[in-house]
Parts: structure tokens; C-alpha cells; sequence
């Protein structure tokens, strides 16, 4: 199949275009995303395309927009919600947990809520602790919502695509870091399904689990480690809900070690309950206990140096590895 390559913004707008062709239902709502196209230029050039009934500026009121957001999607529209940033989605709280996650079971299965929100986490701006978190947990801690963290352009392109086809709420929660990223996209239709993760490197020594922003840095430690003579596979879910169990199972048996490695602060976090899952249905044939690499217990840092040292870097991932091998973690470092 022909590609060509787009920054992560540019698949997520294509997306997005090639979605509100399709089906008139679908229009999307944010602060800026319509004459100015969005802060990160996702939405640019749609407002023209698509008119302002269909690509609507709104003020600043997060509770507001998710709330016509979950109205129109159990209406029968499919509504695109852009919130800036994933920290303010706690002002829409009560309608995501308890509207738009409840409504299929509290309609015995007949209720669909079509509501996807979109919206941007992660540190690395030093925009400090009210605009640099990584929340994921909260959202897939909550029975009924799809939690979607697409690292690369393709993913982005297909897993927003498959998930403006869906009857149910989804987060899709992307790296402020990310969009100006470039990576090959398939040409013509392309669907990523939920629930199917991406092997992004091939390996035998250890597993290494990441999503999102951790994933470039995870294969940065693993071109490191291959040059110590470690070989690393690394494991994108993609998706945190559903998650591909089988793929994560099926490659810790084959390696024997895990670590997982997640930006958000480690207390309650995704990363814990993949561990879970790992151990159960992998423990007898594991080498060493599962590694997890995770964001520190604090709120993040607005100094820049604080900021970084808050979350997994590089090194950090290369230590974690080299300890699931029983080496020293800072002997190459140390050379």
C-alpha cells in the first residue's frame, strides 16, 4: 500500500475531513479550533470547508461543551469535543463518569452516545502542574468509556477514524509533544481498531510496554540497548480500553521480563494494573519481577529541569531493562 508521510497533527485533521465528508452528523466544538484553527492546527482549514455550523468556536466553559457534546451525541449526532487541555475534562466530570459512560446500560442497550473528546496531556512545555498532566487512569478506571492513545500519525489517522464509527463515548487523548511528529500514513481508507495493539520493534531479551509520548522514548532506549547487546521488543496498546491483553501476554511469555513505562505519576496508574495482569497470567514463566517506570507522586514541576527529572526519561527505561536482566543499571553509563 502507497504512503506518504504527515505530521500527527496533519493525520488527526485528515481524519477528521475525511469523517465530516462522510457523515453529516459529525461536527466538532473547542475553544479556537475554528478561525484559528485550534492551538496545535488540527482543525485548519475546516471552518472553511465545513461552515460554522459544523466547526464552532466556544468560550471558555469545558462543563458546557462536554455537556452539549453528550446531549447531541445521545441525540443522535456524533460530536467531536476539543478540550484544552485533558487537565480541564475534570470540569465535565459528572456528564462524562455519569452520563455518557452510564447511558447504554441504564437504557438497557438500546441508548448510544457517539462522543468522543479530544484533548491534549502530557509535560514537556514547562506549562506546570494545571496543564502538564497525564490522566489517563481516571478515564480508564470507568466502565462504559474507550480510552485511546495513539502514538504515531497512523495510529492517530485510523483509531480517530474507527472511533467516529463508534455508538460509545472514547477519550482520545493525545501529546501536546506529538503533533508536530512525522510519520508514513497509508493512503486512501484507513482504519485502526480498537483493542489491537502495534509491536513497534521486534525483540527477545525484554518486553517493554509504553503508549503515547513514552513510545519514541522507549525505542530511543531500546536503539541504546541494542548497542549493549540487549534486544528489546516494545509494545504499543494503542488503546488502554480495550486493551490487547493477548499481544502483551503472548509477548512476556516469549521474553520472560516486562517493564512498563508510563509518564503519568505512578500511584493508581495504568501501568499498575498491566503489572496485574502480567503477573497473573504470566508469573511461573517470568525471569524477574515486572519493572515499572513511571512519573513521580507530585505535581509537575513549571521549572523546566524539575519538569524533566518528574517524568521517564531515556535512561530511565535503559536502567529498568538492564535491572529486569540482573546487570548493573549504571554500568554503561558509567563507561
Amino acid at each position: 500500500m502507497a504512503e506518504r508521510e504527515l505530521m500527527y497533527r496533519e493525520a488527526l485533521r485528515e481524519a477528521i475531513d475525511e469523517e465530516m465528508g462522510l457523515n453529516p452528523s459529525v461536527f466538532i466544538i473547542g475553544e479556537g479550533i475554528a478561525e484559528r484553527g485550534g492551538s496545535y492546527k488540527v482543525t485548519e482549514g475546516l471552518l472553511a470547508k465545513y461552515g460554522p455550523k459544523r466547526v464552532r468556536d466556544t468560550p471558555i466553559a469545558e462543563a458546557g461543551m462536554i455537556g452539549v457534546g453528550v446531549g447531541a451525541a445521545i441525540a443522535g449526532a456524533r460530536p467531536i469535543v476539543e478540550i484544552l487541555y485533558v487537565d480541564f475534562a475534570m470540569l465535565g466530570m459528572d456528564m462524562i463518569v455519569n452520563q455518557a459512560a452510564k447511558f447504554r446500560l441504564m437504557t438497557g442497550g438500546d441508548g448510544r452516545v457517539p462522543f468522543i473528546m479530544r484533548t491534549q496531556g502530557g509535560t514537556g512545555g514547562g506549562v506546570a502542574a494545571q496543564h502538564s498532566q497525564s490522566l489517563e487512569a481516571l478515564f480508564y478506571h470507568i466502565p462504559g468509556l474507550r480510552v485511546v492513545m495513539p502514538s504515531t500519525p497512523a495510529d492517530a489517522k485510523g483509531l480517530l477514524k474507527y472511533a467516529l464509527r463508534q455508538d460509545d463515548p472514547v477519550m482520545f487523548l493525545e501529546h501536546k509533544h506529538l503533533y508536530m511528529t512525522k510519520g508514513m500514513v497509508p493512503d486512501g481508507e484507513h482504519i485502526v481498531e480498537f483493542g489491537k495493539g502495534d509491536i513497534k520493534r521486534v525483540g527477545t531479551d525484554v518486553t517493554v510496554i509504553a503508549w503515547s509520548n513514552m513510545i519514541p522514548r522507549t525505542l530511543e532506549a531500546a536503539e541504546e540497548l541494542a548497542r549493549q547487546g540487549i534486544s528489546v521488543e516494545v509494545i504499543d496498546p494503542r488503546t488502554l480500553v480495550p486493551l490487547d491483553r493477548e499481544m502483551i501476554v503472548n509477548s512476556v511469555l516469549k521474553t520472560r521480563r516486562c517493564v512498563i513505562v508510563q509518564e503519568a505519576n505512578r500511584r493508581g496508574g495504568v501501568a499498575s494494573d498491566i503489572a496485574s495482569i502480567v503477573q497473573e497470567e504470566c508469573f511461573y514463566e517470568m525471569d524477574a519481577p515486572v519493572e515499572i517506570v513511571a512519573g513521580m507522586d507530585i505535581p509537575v514541576p513549571f521549572n523546566l529541569t524539575l519538569e524533566k527529572a518528574s517524568v521517564p526519561q531515556k535512561d530511565d527505561v535503559v536502567a529498568a531493562v538492564r535491572r529486569s536482566l540482573h546487570l548493573d543499571p549504571f554500568a554503561e553509563a558509567a563507561e
